[in-house]
């Protein structure tokens, strides 16, 4: 009765959570089974894989599958390294340092769209954005970011985001570091070099393994930066499998072949997780 009376009441919760996954999932995966165009609703029917088919002989699928990681782990590099050295420099206490905590932590609370067209009107405009008048100012000519550099210009807009994350992320893990190892190491003569090298990254090892395990996870479906600044253009120079699934469900209107390519997705980001338990599992265990 002891162990009944607990099962019977997290029960609902349980059975609820259940159904919210398992009933996109199963209508995804039928949907990717059968041709289904809403522009063509009277043609359907299973066809078996030749959803997933379509979907990876799409000319755009290897640009954007290569894109994907280009964008997750140059991020992922970004944010970890960028985080780990605004933490060390904001460690230390000086005037003013809870206001710049909160100014470097805000930028990850902006909406997605809304960082995009900040960066796309106010500071990669090619005539009045403010890089722009920062390379009239040194006398070179203004780079059409979005046009140049699709895709780098993707990354910049995401890493700024998601670098406040890490970085509060790793100052948290620096609160608890032990100071009189510190102090200790200072008395035996390490310098700052030696002290980052053997006491401050071991450190955050487990902050690190936690920040990329997060990031990856919604990195892979950034689509919001994309949509708003490049559209995947020029080209697939800024397409990811994100973005070709929109192509695919709404410009194409092709259902059962976005629906294809959201269980790749999947696999693609199931993939990812295995090697991420298991680099998180081996920090926990340190």
């Amino acid at each position: 009765m002891k162990r009944l009376l607990p099962r019977a009441l997290m029960a609902p919760a349980v059975l609820t959570l259940f159904l919210w996954m398992i009933v996109p999932l199963v209508m995804t995966i039928y949907f990717s089974l059968i041709r289904y165009n809403l522009m063509q609703p009277e043609q359907t029917g299973f066809i078996g894989l030749e959803n997933f088919q379509y979907f990876m002989t799409d000319p755009s699928f290897g640009p954007a599958v290569m894109n994907t990681l280009l964008l997750l782990g140059s991020v992922i590099v970004v944010t970890v390294v960028g985080g780990i050295l605004l933490a060390l420099l904001i460690d230390e206490p000086f005037p003013g340092r809870a206001l710049v905590r909160i100014l470097l932590i805000s930028p990850f609370f902006v909406m997605p769209t809304v960082n995009a067209l900040l960066w796309k009107h106010m500071m990669m405009n090619p005539i009045y954005g403010v890089l722009a008048q920062v390379w009239i100012f040194f006398g070179a000519t203004p780079v059409d970011w979005l046009t140049d550099w699709p895709l780098w210009s993707v990354i910049l807009i995401v890493s700024w985001q998601w670098l406040p994350f890490a970085t509060l992320i790793f100052i948290t893990a620096l609160q608890g570091m032990n100071r009189e190892q510190l102090e200790a190491s200072r008395m035996d003569g390490a310098n700052y070099l030696q002290q980052l090298r053997y006491l401050y990254i071991p450190h955050l090892a487990r902050s690190v393994a936690v920040v990329v395990m997060i990031e990856m996870i919604f990195l892979l479906s950034v689509f919001a930066e994309i949509y708003t600044t490049t559209g995947g253009g020029p080209g697939d120079a800024s397409t990811n499998v994100a973005f070709l699934i929109f192509k695919q469900a709404l410009l194409n209107f092709d259902a059962g072949v976005a629906s294809a390519g959201a269980l790749f997705a999947v696999v693609l980001a199931n993939i990812a997780a295995v090697f991420l338990i298991r680099m998180v599992g081996k920090n926990l265990d340190k």
